[in-house]
């Protein structure tokens, strides 16, 4: 029996075939993953790992023996050189594995700066894998001097955890902004303030000229002219979905591996999650980058895989955690024209409307306007404006019918 085949042993590719096996499926399933250990945590790398309060057995999302209990072909170190789509055919070297279906939860790659500007000097890291990160905690002790270059939700991460580890820190974002991609200006101000605060060196509208040194990275020359020393680099200037193996074997690309509403690409027999996949929503085409959005897809994959039929609806929520802020956000700010503030004390939530629709919601160290928000997104609803401002205005108030 040629059963499932995974390419990609990440959250999503994990989450599949242990919901493929706890639905029932009792066909043959192999789950193909690049690196040495099996399917595991990546939010936790940068945070507690990286900082050496977390052992990588922990990190596992399943103890190894999971896969040989439910009868998965766990395939590690095995990097997949190819798909022959037309024989049904994963080229793992020399060797061929037949499949009646194929799932791509292939993930996603880091950009990295290039060589041209000093990217292959030792000490220039992304933070992505475990080997990542493996890589960066030699070199993460007190008084160390970090360059980050990027101010997306990575670059601030790894700049909290080096503040808080006592390392000197500067993080240049070459944006007017930090965060200017995927938030409002209020949430900006409020995550510029917390690391400025916490003693980060942080820079706006500079980006990063050049980096030098002597075979391991020593300076860093900046788009204004100024000059730092440097004992490391961590570059965290976005992801780019992993569509090698699709575009290779002539599966529809756009923005990510192409799939329809149940989660099949260009090819019927071919299936794609997670952050390597964009699938329609809303008159468009969306990928999501985020933990929930690789459980619940490959979830309602595998569903689909034994004939549920059931179109994907995504829940956009993330999470992202600095210092003594554990920040949430909950649905998509896409278009939004208006940012409502509601602060009490030390909880602070940003409501975005457009209109009168009510599209998101980050709420710093503020679990119940975020459990409120995303209640009303799921539903369809929207909240009053005038509620939300009023820190004294009970927020439960806006789920009643």
């Amino acid at each position: 029996m040629t059963g499932v085949v995974v390419i990609g042993a990440g959250q999503a590719g994990a989450s599949l075939v242990s919901k493929l096996r706890g639905d029932g499926y009792r066909g043959a399933i192999t789950l193909i993953g690049d690196e040495p250990v099996p399917p595991y945590q990546r939010p936790p790398l940068s945070k507690k790992y990286l900082l050496g309060d977390m052992p990588a057995e922990r990190l596992y999302l399943r103890p190894e023996s999971f896969y040989s209990d439910t009868d998965v072909d766990l395939r590690l170190g095995a990097p997949v050189t190819g798909i022959d789509p037309v024989a049904r055919l994963v080229m793992l070297g020399a060797a061929r594995l037949p499949y009646e279906h194929l799932v791509l939860a292939t993930g996603s790659i880091p950009r990295r700066l290039p060589p041209a500007v000093g990217g292959d000097l030792d000490g220039v890291h992304v933070v992505r894998t475990l080997a990542d990160v493996d890589e960066i905690r030699p070199g993460f002790v007190p008084g160390a001097r970090v360059l980050i270059v990027g101010g997306g939700y990575i670059g601030l991460e790894a700049a909290a955890v080096a503040a808080a580890r006592g390392m000197t820190v500067t993080l240049v974002e070459m944006a007017e902004r930090i965060l200017q991609r995927v938030a409002a200006p209020e949430t900006s101000a409020y995550f510029r303030d917390l690391h400025v605060r916490h003693g980060v060196d942080l820079r706006e509208g500079v980006g990063l000229d050049r980096l030098s040194g002597d075979g391991r990275v020593r300076a860093a020359r900046l788009d204004d002219g100024t000059e730092i020393a440097v004992d490391m680099v961590i570059v965290g200037v976005g992801i780019v979905p992993d569509t090698r193996l699709a575009e290779a074997a002539g599966l529809d690309i756009d923005n990510g591996v192409a799939v329809d509403a149940q989660g099949r690409t260009s090819d019927p027999a071919i299936w794609a999650v997670g952050d390597c996949a964009s699938f329609p929503h809303d008159g468009a085409r969306l990928r999501l980058e985020s933990v929930p959005n690789a459980i619940d897809m490959a979830e309602c994959v595998a569903g689909n895989i034994m004939g549920a039929g059931t179109p994907y609806v995504p829940r956009p929520w993330f999470w992202s955690d600095q210092y003594d802020v554990k920040l949430q956000i909950a649905g998509l700010n896409t278009g939004y024209d208006r940012v409502v503030t509601r602060e009490a004390g030390a909880a602070v939530s940003f409501w975005y409307f457009k209109e009168d629709r009510l599209l998101a919601v980050d709420a710093m160290n503020d679990p119940r306007a975020y459990m409120v928000g995303k209640r009303l997104i799921e539903a369809g609803k929207t909240a009053d404006p005038d509620v939300v401002a009023d820190a004294a205005a009970d927020l439960k108030s806006l789920l009643a019918p």
